[in-house]
């Protein structure tokens, strides 16, 4: 095996891709090789950093030296300087590590200190399209452990006692899963990855996969020897080409080696693994839609019981958990239940791997033990609002969560604790807001999704969220009334307890919280026909302030001549006229107009 002096990290996740990383790396590799150094460096594209917020990335060992925003223009001086002559170009680091003279260590970097990487613990360390590189760093050894050292029952007991919860929303106990699945006697039973992502702001699980995909694989083999199952299915996105090739990758390297396919590890246990995209449809998260779109049927969700461990997958017994529950599994294997609940809480053991987005300064891919605080993951983490402006709210949980305010930037971020205060993990995103977002337009925002993402089925989701938004399109078009609000309440409360499936039943969450905490926005909206954050357009009002110059400017970019006035002289906005484009705003270089 060739020994090289120094290697090169790339991120190749989707977010650096985006960003020419491709052209990097072969800017990189040409530029390596014209310096003959091509037998000394080695360039490794690997999965997500998790800093996507300073991507592309680049990361040079054995120094560690942290690149950010790297452009392909900056290459070329960075070979020459920091791999040919060994110095470090200040100039392009990382902010943080280039105040110092001693390059900090990821671990003591402000975004990566209070991590704690489980589900990630490869992403950004290995070529996911070696499957080589994964097994240096214990790769199937978890599952040869349990195919030559345990029982079926005993695997799942070591899952049950670990504590570890679905990571896709639900919470529940992913050892008792399997254990419902494992006595049912069939010719045939599956397991099954739900990667089908669809929370707005959501990439955990696309990131998983695109940065150490074998691990699902082999979680995935070990649930099916643990239930009895041959064969495995992973559901995810067409949206996700990169995650989707690795994939493809990994299972045909994974069969090359004996690792996937019949008689593992010389025990007589037979597995393999198929890929069957989605379309896109928000509800097939949902496992029992899933599953009706992997059998070539419509995404709709059916009543249960039956439960799938019972009767899923074309009426087989079937367990499905999501990429992250999965990713966890071969450590907690290899470890022991009592490490994976070392950290995190009592009641929710482990790590969460969050989606951090917003109105944050370091947006990216948080994974965190469960028990830290909002605060931490906000502020410690993701440094913060932009431009200084002021916190206001955060969705958890997606379109499926709710939002907490300030007051709730110390709670411990748990199934429980979340839950308690009207919001929930979910899969894992994390929308920030500042001063600056309309809690009822965000309210109206993701309930917009939901009714779009309804699949129809059940009178409850299908009718209530479209009569709940238009209620909220009414508010927010100042023409809302008292009595309005008492109405969506009910209505939320209505749709929760008479809903089909989850996506139904927590579609009013976000309508919920924020009536609950931002209750005083919503009375402006409807007393006082305001908007205080000056979002909602049909609220708005542009004025004209005594600061004007009569400059003229404004009255000519006005694209319906609003604005009327003399030379020299204050003009004045014709409210019956305005179009609230803001035009005239962005124009004015005295910064006399303003918005109400």
């Amino acid at each position: 095996m060739k020994i090289f002096r120094s290697h090169v990290l790339i991120c190749g996740g989707t977010g650096c891709s985006s960003s020419k990383s491709p052209l990097i790396k072969k800017r990189f590799e040409d530029k390596i090789k014209e310096l003959n150094l091509d037998n000394e460096v080695q360039v490794v594209v690997t999965g997500c950093f998790g800093l996507c917020e300073e991507g592309p990335i680049v990361i040079i060992y054995p120094e560690g030296t942290f690149y950010a925003r790297m452009t392909v223009e900056r290459v070329d001086e960075i070979a020459e300087e920091h791999l040919l002559k060994g110095r470090i170009v200040r100039k392009y680091l990382y902010d943080e590590s280039a105040k110092n003279e001693q390059i900090k260590p990821l671990s003591e970097v402000d975004f990566y200190k209070k991590q704690k990487r489980v589900a990630l613990r490869n992403c950004g360390i290995i070529n996911p399209e070696n499957i080589n590189e994964y097994i240096a760093l214990d790769g199937y050894m978890a599952l040869g452990k349990v195919l030559t050292e345990m029982t079926p029952d005993e695997v799942i007991k070591l899952v049950k006692d670990s504590g570890l919860k679905g990571r896709g929303g639900a919470g529940f106990s992913t050892g008792m899963k399997w254990g419902f699945a494992a006595p049912n006697k069939a010719d045939q039973k599956y397991v099954i990855c739900n990667a089908d992502e669809g929370d707005p702001g959501a990439f955990m699980d696309r990131s998983v996969l695109e940065g150490d995909p074998h691990a699902v694989l082999e979680a995935m083999a070990i649930a099916g020897y643990a239930i009895g199952a041959t064969k495995g299915f992973i559901y995810v996105r067409a949206e996700y080409p990169i995650a989707v090739h690795r994939l493809e990758i990994a299972i045909k390297q994974a069969k090359l080696l004996g690792l996937l396919g019949n008689n593992l590890f010389n025990s007589g246990f037979d597995f393999d693994v198929e890929i069957r995209l989605g379309a896109g449809a928000f509800v097939c998260g949902e496992e029992t839609a899933l599953m009706q779109s992997i059998e070539g049927k419509r995404g709709m969700s059916r009543n249960k019981p039956p439960f799938p461990a019972n009767k899923g997958l074309w009426g087989k017994p079937t367990i499905i958990n999501n990429v992250e529950t999965l990713a966890n599994v071969p450590q907690i294997i290899l470890n022991g239940p009592e490490w994976f609940k070392s950290f995190g809480t009592e009641k929710s053991p482990g790590t969460k791997v969050f989606a951090l987005g917003g109105k944050i300064n370091n947006t990216g891919l948080v994974e965190v033990p469960m028990g830290t605080s909002l605060r931490e993951v906000i502020y410690d983490i993701g440094g913060g609002c932009p431009n200084h402006k002021e916190f206001k709210a955060v969705q958890t949980g997606g379109p499926s969560g709710g939002c907490l305010t300030k007051d709730h930037l110390d709670i411990p971020i748990d199934y429980e604790n979340l839950t308690a205060v009207g919001s929930m993990m979910g899969s894992g995103g994390m929308i920030v807001m500042d001063e600056d977002n309309c809690m009822v337009d965000i309210a109206k925002f993701f309930l917009d999704f939901t009714v779009d993402e309804s699949c129809g089925k059940c009178t409850p989701c299908r009718e209530g969220t479209k009569r709940m938004l238009e209620i909220l399109e009414k508010i927010t078009e100042g023409k809302g009334t008292m009595e309005d609000l008492d109405k969506l309440e009910k209505l939320s409360m209505n749709i929760k307890e008479t809903s089909l499936c989850g996506l139904g039943q927590t579609a009013p969450n976000p309508v919920l919280s924020t009536l609950k905490y931002f209750r005083d926005e919503y009375e402006a909206h409807v007393k006082e026909k305001r908007c205080p954050a000056g979002v909602c357009q049909s609220l708005l009002k542009y004025i004209i302030t005594m600061d004007c110059k009569g400059c003229t400017r404004c009255s000519r970019i006005c694209p319906v001549g609003a604005i009327e006035g003399k030379v020299k002289e204050v003009h004045i906005i014709n409210q019956e006229k305005c179009i609230k484009c803001g035009a005239c705003m962005d124009s004015c270089t005295f910064h006399a107009i303003i918005k109400k």
